[in-house]
């Protein structure tokens, strides 16, 4: 028997702490080198088989197995089966077609990792980061899928972090529609938040992660901030006693302001929290209805994606978001589109293009990502600023949507590494999609 892992509130143990987003929590033996891919394999280790499993191999949320790995690797494709969530309806339109043209050329394709000297293959970087799932659009079509592990083409898994993606589109369309004013506080639209640090903070700096609230979310020093939020999130993680904010939007009130607004670029899912409790408040819609609304029907999605739901029944839209890998890929489609697919314009065309022009390269400079030079962050998108003009939506554990405008291609990923940061993920990430994009483009089909 598992027994609960958290005796006080910020106690420490044997384990590294890793963040997955305002979506969980993941528990990670601190002595790597973990299991490779196919080592750690949900079913070559036999997780949830039965009726019913042997108490060994059962993973559960009230224990926090499922947030520890290698048991994530079944998790993360089965989020729905564990937590609370609410359903993300893709309505009662047809699906918008994703054309076929597989390449049988595309697992040789060579690169060299970040930082190193050996030439590895595309094949070889999907195991390096324990890669679930993967999807690769040239010019609109199927060109590449694979899945591995517990996910199955008809299955859905966890995007974590880019869920901030989706309701950052959701907002900037909003602003440009004129529905929201970015250059307005906080405070106009939340007076719950009039005496927080997040207050006189705009809603342009709250979408740009910019404002100077002091938080930090460090997942590995128990004097962090993240294990107040972990506790706020998650109360079947709460410690004996717990006397926190009982849901997110209290917490968010006792936070306040350590510096000036609009100065430097940190990333802190606390501004995601704010954001979803904006859009609800303005358009008097829950984030999953505003999902389903603006982006998973109009987008001809194939299926329902699930929203998670944390105390209060507040929906998590910093990083509860599951769906089938193709939805995944049909939204950067639509973004590489300017916001055209399924036959409609369905974000401003404008709105996907300032989110591609990114944010300032010297407010996000000091944020010190060194695997992204010269990078920025927009709309709760990053934008590399490389010569290829690729921007993506990032997710801890290798969750991610890529999309390269000159190479006309979009990449969408799901992943169980047990790294979290992608900073681990970069080296065998980035190069790899670079490669793949000159591979297309020299050899079109």
């Amino acid at each position: 028997m598992v027994k609960p892992m958290f005796l006080n509130a910020r106690q420490t143990f044997p384990f590294v702490l890793v963040f997955a987003g305002a979506a969980g929590f993941v528990f990670c033996q601190s002595a790597p080198p973990f299991p490779d891919a196919r080592a750690s394999d949900p079913k070559v280790l036999g997780w949830m088989v039965g009726a019913p499993p042997p108490p060994e191999k059962i993973i559960r949320a009230e224990d926090g197995s499922f947030l520890r790995f290698p048991q994530t690797r079944w998790s993360f494709s089965h989020m729905r089966e564990l937590v609370p969530t609410v359903n993300v309806s893709r309505g009662a339109g047809p699906v918008a077609t994703l054309p076929r043209a597989e390449r049988a050329d595309i697992d040789s394709i060579p690169y060299i990792p970040l930082g190193g000297s050996a030439p590895s293959t595309w094949r070889e970087s999907l195991e390096a980061n324990y890669t679930d799932g993967i999807v690769v659009l040239h010019r609109g079509r199927i060109v590449y899928e694979r899945y591995f592990g517990a996910l199955a083409p008809d299955g859905q898994h966890i995007a974590f972090s880019v869920t901030k993606s989706f309701f950052g589109t959701i907002a900037a369309a909003l602003i440009a529609e004129g529905k929201i004013d970015a250059k307005a506080t906080v405070a106009r639209y939340l007076p719950e938040l009039k005496n927080s640090g997040f207050g006189d903070a705009t809603v342009a700096q709250v979408l740009d992660m910019t404002t100077g609230v002091k938080f930090v979310e460090d997942y590995t020093d128990p004097a962090s901030d993240y294990f107040d939020y972990r506790a706020v999130h998650q109360p079947y993680l709460r410690p004996a006693g717990y006397a926190g904010p009982d849901h997110v939007y209290a917490y968010l009130a006792t936070l306040q302001k350590k510096s000036e607004h609009g100065v430097e670029f940190k990333y802190r899912s606390v501004h995601t929290d704010v954001l979803g409790w904006i859009l609800t408040r303005v358009t008097g819609k829950a984030p999953a209805e505003l999902l389903s609304e603006r982006i998973w029907g109009p987008m001809g999605a194939e299926e329902d994606a699930s929203l998670r739901v944390g105390p209060a029944a507040i929906q998590m839209p910093a990083g509860g978001l599951s769906c089938r890998l193709r939805d995944f890929a049909r939204f950067g489609e639509m973004m590489r589109l300017d916001g055209r697919f399924n036959g409609r314009q369905i974000i401003p065309a404008a709105v996907a293009v300032d989110i591609r022009k990114g944010g300032s390269p010297a407010a996000f400079a000091g944020a010190g990502y060194k695997t992204l030079p010269g990078g920025s962050y927009h709309n709760q998108w990053w934008i590399l600023h490389n010569e290829h003009g690729a921007y993506t939506a990032r997710g801890i554990h290798g969750q991610g949507i890529y999309i390269d405008p000159k190479a006309e291609m979009v990449i969408a990923r799901f992943a169980s590494s047990p790294a979290a940061g992608n900073v681990g993920l970069d080296p065998t990430t980035l190069p790899a999609y670079a490669a793949l994009a000159e591979h297309l483009m020299a050899k079109p089909r």
